[in-house]
């Protein structure tokens, strides 16, 4: 049986891929869970394991105390939340914004919140979608400390590890933006090795073993 209560009810405003694991992971943590997005039809699966489809976004984030955005970008989200009847049902409540954007993105929208007594906390996904609800996601979270504290019970239903990197709202996206570019700077560089090698009449997989040989002495460098 599980232990949370309706006080660990959950909103999840936006259904993609990333938002529709996010919401799955609260659903098998056995965590009352109300869903809405934009585009009607992609919370089916959700609903068949006992999501509650929200017909509007008001209806959505008036269901939890705790709201969990996950959108395509800043721009998504506030076109949602800043709506007046969102903003005005979402007064007194808790957003955790795991969107991806800029640091200063991520701090007009703390402000527009603080301005209309949403609390607010701000977040970033660092792993895929198959490692939400499993030991090995991370997540990265910033802003009011107590804030993640109050929710991180029903923030660890979605598994992995929850960091609280700062009060500084933007600390999270900037951390999210710094990780990325390793990231698709390594991919880039790796495409690019690819292309030069096949040039030359060498294959992927006749380089990929002096390629890890390469990779295996980053980390102490």
């Amino acid at each position: 049986m599980s232990s949370f209560t309706e006080e660990s009810a959950v909103t999840v405003l936006g259904l993609g891929p990333m938002g529709r694991s996010l919401a799955a992971a609260f659903l098998a943590a056995g965590l009352p869970t109300t869903v809405w997005n934009r585009t009607p039809g992609r919370d089916r699966e959700l609903v068949e394991r006992g999501a509650v489809s929200a017909a509007t976004a008001e209806e959505a984030v008036a269901a939890s105390g705790l709201t969990v955005v996950c959108v395509v970008n800043y721009d998504a989200a506030d076109a949602v939340l800043r709506r007046d009847e969102v903003t005005a049902a979402l007064k007194g409540r808790t957003v955790v914004n795991l969107t991806a954007d800029t640091p200063d993105r991520a701090r007009s929208t703390a402000a527009w919140a603080a301005e209309h007594g949403v609390r607010y906390l701000d977040g970033a996904i660092m792993t895929p979608t198959t490692t939400i609800g499993t030991p090995d996601g991370v997540f990265i979270h910033s802003g009011p400390r107590e804030l993640l504290d109050e929710h991180r019970t029903v923030l660890e239903a979605l598994g992995g590890v929850h960091t609280h990197l700062g009060e500084d709202i933007g600390r999270a996206a900037a951390y999210d933006v710094a990780l990325l570019d390793i990231f698709w700077t390594a991919m880039a560089g790796y495409a690019h090795a690819l292309s030069v090698a096949r040039a030359e009449g060498i294959t992927a997989r006749e380089l990929a073993p002096f390629a890890q040989g390469i990779a295996a002495i980053l980390p102490p460098i």
